[in-house]
């Protein structure tokens, strides 16, 4: 059902699909019931919302959106301008922000020389995850980079992800020497699979527990945002300190995100289920 609400949201709003039915993955955990289930009405009205929102994104970088499709062996791998990434991350992908500081590589059009499929590294910043990847995999802490945003618009051809990683991974071996591991997050709740790691031949090497979505005035938030906007994240705390904004968080149950690994230099080892740990928030 979700698939022809979807598609019927976007004809009618001449939006991206893709970027569409994240969003609306993302937001509609605020309206689940405990079971999970949301009703259709609710779905249509979320589609809408967010399709909306998408438009004026859409509209506000239209000189950064390539319109036409070049096949994979055509695109040139560049270093992206902070600039010109920051805005991309910032208005299209799901959570609408960019890391600050970050290194931004992209696959770019030959003629227009717009990005097609990005990405953003920044050192791990997650402790639970690097003291895990210590005592498993003697990577030290401080030696793993972070992909942290992924964006590829709706012309970039099959496979232009899985490319993108395996260039970048070239890149930090080379220009980072202490690097020694690339990782990412992959929250399978907003329809993601991995698929394009694993075709990069990175692997999935542990899983962490979900935590609740976070909203304000309905419209999704990360822990980080809220710090930076208003100096914590804990949400009784900010209803009590800011009574004219309406903080809620998600209640169905979520799943785990799951941590992909790719080691800069030799072969990533695949870990095997029973040996994959399930990290606590």
């Amino acid at each position: 059902m979700f698939a022809d609400l979807l598609a019927d949201a976007v004809r009618r709003h001449d939006v991206s699909g893709r970027a569409l039915g994240v969003r609306a993955l993302l937001h509609l955990p605020r309206l689940a019931r405990w079971d999970g289930t949301v009703g259709r009405s609710q779905v249509i009205a979320e589609l809408n919302r967010n399709a909306g929102r998408l438009q004026r994104d859409q509209r506000d970088i239209s000189t950064l959106i390539p319109k036409d499709k070049y096949l994979l062996s055509d695109l040139r791998f560049v270093r992206l301008r902070n600039a010109e990434a920051d805005q991309v991350f910032s208005r299209l992908h799901y959570l609408r922000s960019a890391r600050p500081g970050s290194l931004n590589f992209a696959l770019i059009d030959p003629v227009s020389s717009l990005p097609v499929t990005l990405c953003s590294l920044s050192p791990l910043e997650w402790t639970r995850v690097g003291r895990q990847l210590e005592t498993q995999f003697e990577v030290p802490q401080g030696a793993t980079w972070d992909v942290s945003r992924v964006y590829s618009f709706d012309v970039a051809p099959a496979n232009a992800i899985s490319y993108l990683l395996a260039r970048v991974r070239q890149v930090i071996r080379t220009e980072i020497p202490g690097a020694q591991l690339l990782t990412t997050a992959v929250d399978p709740n907003l329809g993601f699979t991995g698929a394009s790691y694993r075709a990069a031949n990175w692997q999935q090497w542990m899983s962490i527990e979900a935590r609740p979505y976070l909203y304000i005035d309905g419209v999704y938030v990360s822990p980080r945002q809220l710090r930076a906007r208003f100096g914590g994240a804990n949400l009784a705390e900010l209803s009590r300190a800011y009574p004219d904004g309406k903080f809620e968080r998600s209640r169905a149950r979520l799943l785990d995100s799951m941590i992909f690994c790719c080691r800069l230099r030799g072969e990533t080892i695949a870990v095997e289920p029973a040996e994959r740990r399930r990290l606590r928030r």
